[in-house]
């Protein structure tokens, strides 16, 4: 494996000429830089990540905050975490995730405070967040994928819930539907205050004032069997419901097999939407879901994008970002026949 040495050997230059070309710690002439270079791509030679950072006070490493819920990680959450770390590869930094709940805000202090990274992007945030008032607090460069209440002066990227349940509810009512149900995630994420389980049940009692239709809320854990006691519970207060939108892809699988208990189809007897979802959970289910797909990708790099600008340009970056789901119809979701 070649070294500094071999390289500065190679290109007719001090060991530290080299460092001072990776680091960018003295100035050379951009001749010898280009030369280093050059050489350094003839050997292969790549520097240390911990070396560069020791000498350049910076470790080009940036975090994502991504504590582990009840809903664990799964394909929607992994999207993010893709995106957001191919957009900081493609500037020049590497992305690690911190899945922990971190109750004890000293430790969150303690590792951003440590110099192993540069700044974080927080993921799940709820409106009134400890993590976002400590890292205002300590001045630690950071952005938010969702937003807290007060984002004003913090820089984020958001799904756009209020069009996203607006176009969702148009779509439905539409196709005659006029009993519809909202399966959010659980009462517990709701009153933790959890940004998306706020917005989307805000968005949807707002979208079916609006069409005049008769909407319908309830919690459900993000488990199967959850979904399919939360589905026989809303045909006791609703039995004329004939669609659900559903915020809870863990929940779906449940609710579909209550369904066939009960002998109905979908969609001819129930029309089934899941919103904030991926068209890779839709296309595994029988019938193939419809959605509102999460832009996990644009969000995920956006959030990204959104830190680095911070620690390139050495200021706060506030641009707030709105993206609304992009609305797939496909065999869950078809006109109501039910007491039509």
């Amino acid at each position: 494996m070649p070294t500094m040495l071999d390289v500065a050997k190679r290109a007719g230059v001090a060991p530290s000429t080299v460092s001072y070309a990776i680091n960018g710690t003295r100035p050379i002439s951009e001749e010898t830089r280009q030369r280093i270079f050059a050489v350094m791509d003839e050997l292969g030679y790549r520097p240390h990540a911990l070396a560069r950072g020791l000498a350049s006070k910076r470790s080009r490493i940036i975090a994502l905050h991504f504590p582990v819920s009840e809903r664990g990680l799964g394909i929607t959450e992994l999207e993010f975490i893709t995106s957001a770390a191919d957009a900081a590869t493609e500037n020049g930094y590497n992305l690690v995730v911190w899945p922990s709940e971190l109750h004890d805000q000293n430790k969150l202090r303690q590792l951003t405070q440590q110099g192993l990274v540069d700044g974080m992007i927080v993921m799940e945030v709820c409106l009134k967040d400890e993590r976002i008032d400590l890292l205002r607090e300590i001045d630690f460069p950071f952005s938010m994928i969702g937003r807290c209440a007060d984002a004003e002066d913090i820089g984020y990227v958001d799904i756009d819930f209020a069009k996203t349940l607006q176009d969702t509810i148009n779509y439905l009512a539409e196709l005659g539907h006029k009993h519809i149900a909202f399966l959010n995630q659980s009462q517990e994420i709701f009153d933790s205050g959890y940004g998306p389980a706020v917005r989307a049940q805000a968005g949807f009692e707002q979208a079916v004032r609006q069409t005049g239709l008769e909407g319908v809320t309830c919690f459900c854990h993000a488990t199967p069997r959850a979904g399919h006691e939360v589905f026989n519970d809303l045909l006791g207060r609703c039995p004329n419901l004939t669609a659900i939108v559903a915020m809870n892809d863990r929940a779906i699988p449940g609710i579909m097999q209550a369904v066939a208990d009960r002998g109905w189809r979908i969609p001819k007897d129930l029309s089934l939407v899941a919103i904030i979802s991926s068209a890779h959970i839709a296309e595994m289910m029988m019938p193939p879901l419809t959605t509102a797909d999460a832009p996990t990708t644009e969000l995920g790099r956006l959030g990204a994008e959104l830190l680095i600008r911070q620690l390139e340009e050495q200021e706060k970056s506030v641009a707030h970002v709105l993206l609304p789901c992009h609305f797939v119809s496909r065999g869950s979701s078809g006109p109501c026949y039910r007491n039509a």
